[in-house]
């Protein structure tokens, strides 16, 4: 959740750190009363977009006067595709100087960082590795340690009387992160006003939407403002929306699903006009709004529906669907494409209404056909992989993964696992966790136990219940756990499992703070312990076992080993793959999180050796560097096996999450970069889906 200027410094400001005060000014407040304080002003535009400061959208107003055709100026400045919804109006504060000071998750370094810089007000940006600008990692428990403070103070090179406000400073600041969840916060700049005070003169802060959904009160510093009306509107009924600047309106169910819907309608010329990811349920009252969210946008010429049923059955979104629309037919042609559980079915369903503008397709590609009769195509996109020089690894990739690839310790085995190993289920006699493990053990996997903490002495239908995995493992021989425990104690079920003894652990629980899995990483460090997820469907050994939440259908046993950052994604290639006679020795997801367990590196170590696997498929998605490290992994040790990637999400606009957190394009040009470095590593990059079990197929025979 991105904070504005003004919630940012209100947020800082109840934490303790100063804040010049400020007030509200509206569109039409031409009549406003006179500011509370006195002059010079500033008058700042209110918006998430960057770069408000060189677009003229903060000015400095000399006298009261001239607030009112100052403001009148910037409510029709347009920043990031918008006029801004308000400004705030503060007092200038005198200063000596101005510093930079932030502290937040970095995801290239994979932990907090305090970073602090002798220069603020400034593009920061341009510092990066400029020894003026200090970044400093905060190890855990990521608490504020004396030394820490010592280096940033003798780096900003302050005097030694303003040593007490300065670490009162940083205290505060640490504070205010741990108890709001923020995944940054930074003051740039910092003012260091003549009479020793910190003032915080602007304020960019965001807080993880996981913390938020655990604590809903921090959702008074959000601004609905800057929201589309159909971003309202998608959030009310718990869909994951975003606007896009095309014409096809899509639903889709799973982010990878969605991300690569997006792209194969962007590479036949029909851009989507949002992203929309209705999740793992759908109701006739979610599809309902979910359809008049898409038409109430006049750029909307159709609508694709693109669904693979996993654990959600298409005929149970088809029979919703259907209760949506009722005997009206749709307003403008909608292509519905269905596959996996319950494919035949809710297909038949739909084809029986004959409703006018409804077509079902029998896969994507006719779906995209279907959708070129109705919607004049533009100039396609071409996501084949750049050139091999064209690659952008993000700072450090290369090195780190080529240091990692050195000490990397072997982890336990996924492949070892049948239908003898042991399962527990962590969280069992919650509703997901009791299902799921009736389902794993209908597939054949030997389920032995679960636990829930003061539920001890049940039993699921046989599955005995105990206080604490200690007392299941004392009593059971547990390969893998599987915890279904609810995102604020999933963490501490982490360890719990790994405490305990349980080698491999897959946490198919999303929403899991950040920062608990940082602190979660830092404990499995150096310990032979395989940790798949957050936010996973698990593990499948095809014929043999199933570990998490994977549906059986799209699966055959054979020798690629799958591993993925997206549940959907997942079976939608296995399911290409198995139709194209190409079997899976096992399909694992690494999950969609910015911080999991193993990664794509760790997986591809594990098989290096393995018979079993003849080659290896990797699913990316767009978001993060996995991708990149695994290439520089397989390049830098001259990997044995052949390996393909599709990776999801090209069509993504910069800075917007789609789905989860992990799914957020840093900077425009760093998908091109991804598929570059894949290139380069000799890995095969699969532009498109429908080239996934050729190019597999392709590196078999070679293999």
């Amino acid at each position: 959740m991105h904070l504005t200027e003004h919630a940012g410094k209100a947020l800082l400001a109840r934490a303790g750190i100063e804040v010049p005060p400020g007030v509200v000014v509206n569109p039409g407040d031409a009549d406003m009363a006179p500011p509370p304080f006195p002059g010079p002003y500033y008058l700042k535009v209110q918006t998430l977009s960057g770069g408000r400061g060189k677009a003229g959208g903060v000015v400095r107003v000399e006298e009261a006067a001239g607030i009112a055709e100052a403001a009148s100026r910037l409510f029709s400045l347009p920043l990031g595709g918008a006029t801004p919804p308000f400004l705030r109006l503060e007092p200038a504060v005198p200063h000596d100087r101005a510093l930079y000071l932030s502290l937040g998750v970095s995801r290239r370094r994979g932990g907090l960082c305090l970073t602090v810089a002798g220069e603020g007000g400034g593009d920061v940006e341009a510092l990066a590795g400029d020894a003026r600008l200090l970044a400093l990692d905060v190890p855990p428990p990521f608490g504020l340690t004396p030394r820490l403070a010592r280096r940033a103070f003798f780096h900003l090179g302050l005097p030694q009387g303003l040593w007490t406000p300065f670490l009162a400073l940083l205290e505060k600041l640490f504070a205010a992160v741990e108890a709001d969840g923020l995944l940054l916060a930074e003051i740039n700049p910092l003012a260091v006003t003549p009479d020793g005070r910190f003032v915080a003169l602007d304020a960019k802060v965001t807080a993880d939407d996981s913390v938020v959904a655990l604590r809903p009160e921090l959702r008074r510093y959000a601004d609905d403002r800057l929201l589309t009306g159909a971003e309202r509107r998608a959030a009310a009924y718990g869909l994951a929306f975003v606007s896009l600047p095309g014409r096809v309106g899509l639903l889709a169910n799973g982010a990878g699903l969605a991300m690569a819907t997006m792209d194969a309608l962007a590479g036949a010329g029909l851009d989507a006009a949002n992203f929309l990811d209705f999740g793992g349920t759908a109701d006739a009252v979610r599809l309902r709004a979910a359809f008049d969210l898409l038409f109430a946008d006049e750029r909307v010429a159709a609508c694709l529906v693109n669904m693979f049923g996993g654990i959600l059955s298409c005929a149970d979104v088809a029979r919703a669907f259907a209760e949506a629309l009722g005997d009206a037919p749709p307003p403008r042609p909608v292509v519905v494409r269905f596959a996996g559980n319950g494919a035949g079915q809710g297909a038949e369903l739909l084809r029986r209404l004959g409703l006018p503008a409804l077509a079902v397709a029998e896969d994507m590609d006719q779906a995209v056909a279907m959708l070129s009769e109705v919607v004049a195509p533009g100039p396609g996109r071409d996501f084949s992989a750049p050139p091999p020089e064209a690659c952008r690894s993000l700072p450090g990739a290369a090195g780190d993964a080529g240091a990692c690839a050195s000490g990397l310790r072997p982890l336990p085995s996924l492949f070892d696992l049948d239908g003898k190993s042991g399962v527990l289920v962590q969280g069992i006699t919650g509703r997901a966790g009791s299902r799921h493990a009736l389902r794993m053990r209908a597939y054949g996997a030997n389920v032995v136990a679960g636990v829930t903490p003061f539920r001890g002495g049940r039993d699921v239908e046989g599955i005995p219940v105990y206080d604490s995995v200690a007392a299941a493992v004392a009593r059971h021989a547990v390969d893998v756990s599987v915890i279904f425990v609810p995102a604020a104690g999933a963490a501490d079920a982490i360890l719990e499992a790994a405490e305990a003894g349980v080698s491999r652990i897959a946490c198919i629980t999303d929403g899991v703070p950040q920062k608990d899995m940082l602190a979660v990483r830092a404990a499995l460090a150096g310990k032979d312990v395989l940790l798949l997820g957050p936010n996973t469907p698990g593990l499948l050994v095809p014929g043999a076992m199933q570990a998490g939440i994977m549906p059986p259908d799209p699966f055959l046993p054979g020798p690629v080993a799958v591993f993925s950052r997206s549940g959907t994604l997942t079976y939608e290639v296995c399911s290409r793959l198995s139709a194209a006679g190409i079997g899976q020795a096992a399909a694992a997801g690494i999950g969609g999180d910015p911080f999991g367990g193993a990664d794509f590196t760790a997986l591809c170590h594990m098989v290096r050796d393995d018979d079993r696997v003849r080659a290896v498929m990797l699913i990316g998605e767009v978001g993060g560097r996995a991708e990149e490290d695994a290439a520089a992994y397989v390049l830098e040790t001259a990997y044995p096996k052949p390996v393909a990637a599709f990776v999801a999400g090209l069509s993504a606009p910069p800075g917007r999450a789609l789905g989860h957190a992990g799914a957020l394009l840093e900077r425009p040009g760093g998908v091109a970069g991804k598929l570059a470095c894949l290139s380069r590593a000799g890995i095969a990059v699969c532009a498109e889906l429908g080239e996934v079990a050729g190019v597999m197929a392709g590196l078999l025979c070679g293999a």
